[in-house]
């Protein structure tokens, strides 16, 4: 047998002429029994040039290094926890808000019950939310007066018209003094009431948010969408939130029943000075009610103003604690308890122009009966609620511009039971007021 035949099983790989030794060489004469064939694997490559297309002829670069999929890896796991984690944070924080929202039922069940004698809306995307500022001493609250057995009592309500088209805002306050028609209402216990002529914050007191509701719809013929209790921790929270609110007073405030003590000036009030300044009567001002809240509008003004002028709406940082004051202090209606709800009321206004987000009160004079009490200036006070039914512009101006119905000496006629106030009242009146550009350093 010749000498050249190799003894190995499988077809050989093809030679290569230009690869292999000469003659001579170590390998002449025979084939290789050990399968290390010319350009093989085992051999390196050695003996000649790599074959294109082989695993030895790639650049080594290429090749896939252990290290470098592990770092892969460990960066793709690395971003995955810490988008779960931001998620799960984010939800947390969510249920945590929306949680802090109480909701009325008994309200939206005693509404439920009157439908058919309830306003109907007539602008569509306008809305109207009425706004109680409740003025219980129960809990946390009762260190601000008598707890009175938890009484609930409402120290301030105002009506919050928000255009159709966003473009602006109207609040206008219900004095509490002032004399209107409650209608008949079932109080906490159930008890019916009959309809009756009494002072605004009764009906509050007698048959709580859902009376309320339906007396300044009584009043206004005007349709109330939602609604909204807050307490007085939760104002003072919110304050708080935004870092204080600058006021200036005239002369020095010394209050101990409402825990304020200021000298005269600039200041900028906390959340505890502030709620005494809002709550504040017999020391500031005349001591009226009608002074009372002139300076409530003016506070929740220049509040506003804080909260727009910092960018709190756009920086989830700084809006968090202000939600987070704000839900925990807030009992609304069964549209408005969400969190979801409220962002999409609050995103709504947020370029609403601070000058057009305007405060006034409802236009009224002394009580014929009872100087103590108030009463509407008709028919300034109906074409009021006309303008806001109808979604019309409601022209707003600074205190001393307006006479905030019939002037002076005619709201002294009128008192006396005079028809000459309602004569003169203009065909389009104006109302004073503020707005939330005002700056009161400068008034």
């Amino acid at each position: 047998m010749d000498a050249d035949v190799t003894d190995s099983t499988g077809t050989p790989a093809d030679p290569d002429p230009d690869s292999g030794p000469g003659p001579g060489g170590p390998d002449a004469g025979g084939g290789r029994n050990d399968g290390q064939r010319d350009g093989g694997p085992q051999d390196g490559g050695q003996r000649g040039g790599r074959r294109p297309g082989s695993w030895a002829a790639r650049p080594e670069a290429a090749r896939p290094q252990g290290h470098e999929r592990h770092w892969v890896r460990w960066t793709a796991l690395g971003a995955s926890l810490v988008l779960l984690v931001a998620a799960g944070v984010g939800w947390w924080l969510y249920r945590k808000l929306d949680d802090n929202i109480r909701t009325d039922n008994g309200a939206e069940a005693e509404l439920r019950a009157y439908e058919r004698e309830r306003p109907t809306a007539l602008v569509t995307g306008a809305q109207n939310i009425l706004l109680i500022g409740s003025d219980s001493r129960a809990g946390d609250n009762r260190k601000y007066g008598r707890d009175n057995g938890g009484a609930q009592r409402s120290d301030t309500v105002i009506l919050l018209h928000l255009a159709a088209d966003r473009e602006s805002a109207t609040a206008v306050s219900v004095p509490r003094d002032l004399m209107v028609e409650i209608p008949g209402c079932h109080g906490s216990g159930g008890k019916a009431t009959g309809a009756q002529t009494a002072q605004f914050n009764w009906a509050f007191e007698i048959g709580g948010t859902a009376c309320t509701v339906r007396t300044v719809e009584l009043m206004t013929k005007i349709r109330v969408d939602h609604h909204m209790v807050v307490d007085f921790s939760g104002f003072k929270d919110m304050v708080d939130a935004v870092d204080g609110v600058r006021i200036c007073l005239r002369e020095p405030v010394d209050d101990p029943a409402a825990h304020l003590k200021l000298p005269a000036g600039r200041h900028t009030l906390d959340g505890e000075q502030a709620l005494g300044y809002v709550r504040a009567r017999k020391s500031l001002g005349n001591g009226s009610d009608t002074a009372r809240m002139n300076r409530q509008q003016q506070f929740l003004a220049a509040l506003v103003n804080k909260v727009q002028s910092n960018g709190v709406l756009l920086n989830p940082t700084r809006l968090y604690p202000v939600l987070d004051a704000a839900t925990k202090s807030l009992t609304t209606d069964a549209g408005l308890d969400s969190l979801r709800d409220l962002y999409g009321l609050v995103r709504g206004m947020r370029n609403v122009p601070t000058d057009k987000v305007q405060f006034l009160t409802v236009p009224r004079r002394p009580y014929r009966q009872n100087a103590n009490r108030d009463e509407l200036v008709q028919p300034d006070a109906d074409r009021l609620f006309e303008q806001l039914r109808a979604d019309a512009p409601v022209t707003v101006v600074p205190a001393r511009n307006s006479g905030n119905g019939p002037a002076p000496a005619e709201r002294a006629e009128a008192a006396h039971g005079t028809a000459s106030g309602a004569a003169r009242a203009t065909p389009n009146p104006t109302y004073s007021g503020t707005n939330a550009a005002d700056d009161l350093c400068k008034q």
